[in-house]
Parts: C-alpha cells; structure tokens; sequence
C-alpha cells in the first residue's frame, strides 16, 4: 500500500508543476508584451497566481523565461499547421495558419527588446525557430502543390522572409488588418487558379 502510494503522489507533483510551467509562461506573454525586457518577474508570477520560487524553479534566469515563452510561441504555430493538415482544402490551410502567425508576431512585436536579448546571444534560438516555422509552412505548401493548388516555384522560405517583411513593415496603427489583406493578396498570387484562396 505505501509502495502504491509512493508512486501517485511524485506523478501528481509532476502534473501540478507542468500546469505551473504552462501558467507562467501564459503570464509571461502577457506582461513581458506590456512591459519588455524591464517587466518585473514578480508581476509575472502574480499574473500566473505562483510564487517567485515557482518562478525561479522553472526558470532560474529572466533569459530562461523569454527564450521558453518564444519556443512556445513557436511550438503552437507548429502544432497549428499540423491542424490545419486535416483542412480539405490545401490553400485554405496555409492562409489560416498565414493569419495565425500574424498573430503571433503581433505578440513578438509587444516583446521584441525582451527576445533581442536572447536572440543576440543565442543563434541557436534562431536556427531552431527558422526551422520549425520553415516545416510547418512547407509541409501545407507541399498539400498545394501535390493538389495542383499552388505554384511550385516559392519556397517556404521565401514565404516566411514575406510574412515578416510585411509585419515587422510597419508600426501603424491598423497595421496587422493591413498585413492580413496584403497576405490574402500573396497567397492569391500563388494559386495556379485564382480565387482558390478564398476561405
């Protein structure tokens, strides 16, 4: 019987802590998005309803906590695309997730002096993200393609260089509305048959 016990309190311990990991890095988005490299780790942890130690337990350094909150950005765009995989309609898939990653680079914008501070010491970071989104994209290009959707004379590479040209394009107000028409002409121009991007 302790032995039985022994084992389901260290399993239930380990689903509390990765609720807590979740619910800092949600918290993180949010305040580090309002207030950069500069925000307080206190008010992250009263935004995720942890102690500091909880914090420091996961991620000992301000460093650790924007690198992870960006891999996890980058881990749900990803598993978005696989999502989308199941979408009968191949040029359908790739706007919605093209729309979703204007999201997510909204929220990179809100923290982009904190991820620069990773990002400056780390190429890693970079080559990890560049690789991750570059999949996620080519894997929905290369549905288009084999559907005879889409042209197969852009690389998912250039896709994303345009993506974050058109984002990071401008700071106006309005800007992502913007961005998301001018991603719908994109993607038009990379149908084989024109309208076929419509949702």
């Amino acid at each position: 019987m302790l032995r039985e016990l022994s084992t389901i309190k260290p399993r239930r311990l380990r689903a509390d802590a990765a609720r807590n990991r979740e619910r800092v890095l949600e918290a993180a988005k949010i305040v580090l998005g309002a207030g950069g490299p500069d925000a307080s780790l206190e008010a992250v942890a009263r935004e995720a309803g942890v102690g500091i130690g909880t914090l420091y337990r996961h991620f000992p350094t301000r460093e650790a906590l924007f690198e992870a909150v960006y891999r996890r950005e980058v881990e749900q765009l990803v598993e978005f695309a696989g999502q989308m995989a199941d979408n009968p309609a191949p040029v359908v898939a790739l706007r919605r997730w093209l729309h979703a990653s204007v999201e997510f680079v909204a929220t990179k914008k809100g923290m982009v002096a904190a991820l620069a501070i990773v990002a400056s010491g780390s190429t890693e970071l970079a080559v990890y993200s560049s690789e991750r989104l570059t999949g996620a994209v080519g894997g929905l290009m290369n549905r288009g393609i084999a559907a005879g959707d889409l042209r197969d004379d852009v690389s998912p590479g250039d896709v994303l260089r345009m993506l974050v040209a058109l984002c990071y394009g401008s700071d106006a107000p309005g800007w992502q509305e913007n961005v998301l028409r001018l991603l719908d002409v994109f993607v038009d121009g990379l149908c084989r048959v024109p309208g076929s991007a419509a949702a």
